[in-house]
């Protein structure tokens, strides 16, 4: 029962008069009971919130659940990224790495710890990645590495085609599914480097440079290259933005077909090569002509041959004044008139 009293400044202020104060007799609050009340005042109170800072302690458990630590110059914060939502930017997270993370506020009850529940991360300074890619591009165009007078061509019938690409991803089966559905007597040759991650821009490029000089290096002898990798997220992607692989594909003497992610995805790689490709499988159609598609023509063609030779047999005796004579044993014969 409350009692609502005007003070003298006209705020209500109520109270309880039948309430008593509370003593240590009182029944305790377990600590698990405890610990859930700051649990869910916590996720209503702070909820859902972006958060800025570097990583540190990356632990990832065979479970599929990462662990780390989010830090900045005063504070540190424990956090957990569960194995369903690791697609949503885990890749970016590395210690060292300055991130923003989108998560929950939450306690870790086992522990009695303050925690984040992650649900997607993404890199710091994504704009600065944005300015260095249109940096880099102004600069290349500048030098004409994009200009069309410079791309090669790329043979129709190619007979060895080499690919750089990692060795384990998806982009490399399916260059090969294309390829051995398409042209089953082409020979594929795989350079595999790694197509993320520091240093992945130097394997890229070395193996550009060695599949473009075979002789020096005894590698065979590729017709076209293929270099690529499946989508990913703009830091996935971003060797293929390192002015050293622009380079090496710049100055390679075999044409290449660029295949960097999805269709949406571009990259400095796609600007130098002699031919984008939207996905690795495209790359790999646009590399050979369809058999099936070759025997059908092969075949239409021959039958129009055919139809003119036999346009052309038929009006011979005409044009030259030959009559043709009834014989039985050779059906026919040709007496000159």
């Amino acid at each position: 029962f409350l009692l609502e009293i005007i003070s003298a400044s006209g705020q209500l202020s109520p109270v309880d008069l039948f309430s008593r104060p509370k003593t240590p007799e009182e029944k305790a609050l377990s600590v698990t009971q405890l610990l859930r009340r700051m649990k869910n005042l916590l996720e209503v109170q702070v909820g859902e919130v972006w958060i800025e800072g570097e990583v540190s302690n990356l632990k990832k458990q065979g479970s599929g659940h990462w662990y780390f630590s989010l830090k900045d110059e005063g504070a540190q914060i424990q956090c957990a990224m569960f194995g369903a939502r690791k697609r949503q930017g885990a890749e970016a997270l590395e210690d060292g790495a300055k991130v923003r993370i989108f998560a929950e506020a939450s306690v870790y009850e086992a522990r009695g710890q303050l925690q984040v529940i992650v649900q997607k991360a993404e890199r710091a300074g994504m704009g600065d990645l944005q300015a260095k890619f249109e940096a880099l591009k102004r600069k290349l165009q500048a030098e004409g590495l994009f200009d069309a007078e410079r791309k090669k061509p790329v043979p129709r019938f190619p007979q060895v085609i080499g690919i750089i690409t990692s060795g384990t991803g998806a982009a490399l089966q399916d260059i090969l599914n294309v390829l051995k559905r398409r042209a089953p007597w082409v020979q594929p040759v795989l350079f595999p480097v790694r197509v993320q991650g520091r240093g992945a821009e130097i394997e890229i490029a070395t193996a550009i440079e060695k599949m473009g000089n075979p002789e020096a290096f005894g590698y065979p002898c590729c017709d076209v290259l293929i270099v690529g990798r499946g989508g990913g997220s703009i830091e996935d992607l971003w060797s293929f933005n390192e002015e050293v692989v622009a380079r090496a594909i710049a100055a390679c003497p075999i044409p290449i077909i660029s295949a960097v992610g999805h269709e949406i995805d571009f990259t400095i790689a796609d600007f130098v090569a002699d031919l984008r490709a939207p996905t690795p499988s495209a790359a790999a159609e646009l590399a050979v002509a369809d058999a099936a598609e070759l025997l059908a023509r092969l075949r239409q063609s021959t039958a129009e041959w055919l139809r003119q030779a036999r346009e052309q047999l038929r009006a011979f005796p005409a044009r030259r004044g030959i009559f043709k004579t009834w014989c039985p044993a050779t059906r026919w014969r040709a007496a000159f008139a």
